[in-house]
């Protein structure tokens, strides 16, 4: 009788956008830029196959909670982490799962790493900031373009929305860039380390129409102010904010947009 050979590690799923990290220097990398602490409450969001995962489990005095939403990788993973309460696997969406819960049930604040996947990165990283008081930080893996998008300095080709929603409560590090090689299977894009720290006390508070005012500017970025936002404030509006209304949306920075989602915000919307 033929003997059966062992199952391999489960194939790569395109719906979850899967890309597995495995390069060791890229690991030591990262796990060098996170600098882990003692009494940290460590996250890795997508531990896939778990080569950043055992380097983690290797940090001494340091929480580590995993969030995996393929039920088969979990289950691959699920014999790395020991009895101890100080590790957890979850078998959740992230873009669901409840941060600031686990940062209550961890006593403190969390530093998130992770592979994010490329098809829900935006989306992902909004449900963060959404949550961001439970956060001190991210070490996280993006496309390199998303990266770019949110380093992006105002008057550059790469400033925009992702920026400036991030720009109030982050402050961003580009780290380093990966090439396709680091993982299995090679994506056709290049990735980059990116280190988003929680500020202490934001940059401005937004006023309650900035995430709307800046998605209309950027709808049309290539016109002017004044006609990328004829439907919410004129002209003369705008001049009195001390912002040539002629302007595009890419040279303005995080406060002056802030100055006119507040008068926005007086206008009733």
């Amino acid at each position: 009788m033929a003997r059966r050979t062992p199952a391999g590690p489960p194939p790569p799923r395109r719906r979850f956008g899967q890309h597995f990290l495995h390069d060791p220097a890229a690991i030591a990398r990262i796990v060098a830029a996170l600098e882990p602490r003692a009494g940290d409450h460590l996250v890795e969001i997508g531990p896939g196959r778990g080569a950043l995962t055992r380097a983690l489990l290797a940090c001494e005095d340091s929480t580590l909670d995993a969030i995996e939403i393929d039920r088969d990788l979990a289950a691959g993973l699920a014999g790395s982490f020991g009895a101890s309460p100080r590790q957890a696997l979850h078998v959740a969406d992230a873009l669901d799962f409840d941060f600031r819960g686990l940062a209550a049930q961890r006593g403190g604040r969390l530093r998130i790493v992770g592979n994010l996947p490329y098809n829900i990165s935006t989306p992902l990283l909004f449900h963060l900031l959404a949550q961001a008081a439970a956060i001190v930080d991210l070490h996280v893996m993006l496309q390199r373009e998303v990266v770019a998008r949110i380093a992006a300095r105002p008057g550059t080709r790469d400033y925009g929305r992702l920026t400036l929603m991030l720009a109030p409560w982050m402050r961003s590090e580009r780290l380093f860039d990966l090439g396709p090689g680091a993982f299995q299977p090679a994506p056709r894009v290049w990735s980059a380390v990116v280190r988003l720290t929680v500020l202490p006390v934001p940059r401005f508070v937004p006023a309650a129409h900035y995430a709307a005012l800046v998605q209309a500017a950027f709808a049309h970025r290539r016109k002017t102010l004044r006609n990328a936002l004829i439907r919410l404030l004129d002209r003369e509006t705008i001049a009195a904010c001390g912002i040539d209304p002629q302007a595009r949306p890419e040279t303005l920075t995080p406060e002056q947009f802030n100055l006119l989602a507040l008068a926005l915000d007086r206008t009733g919307g």
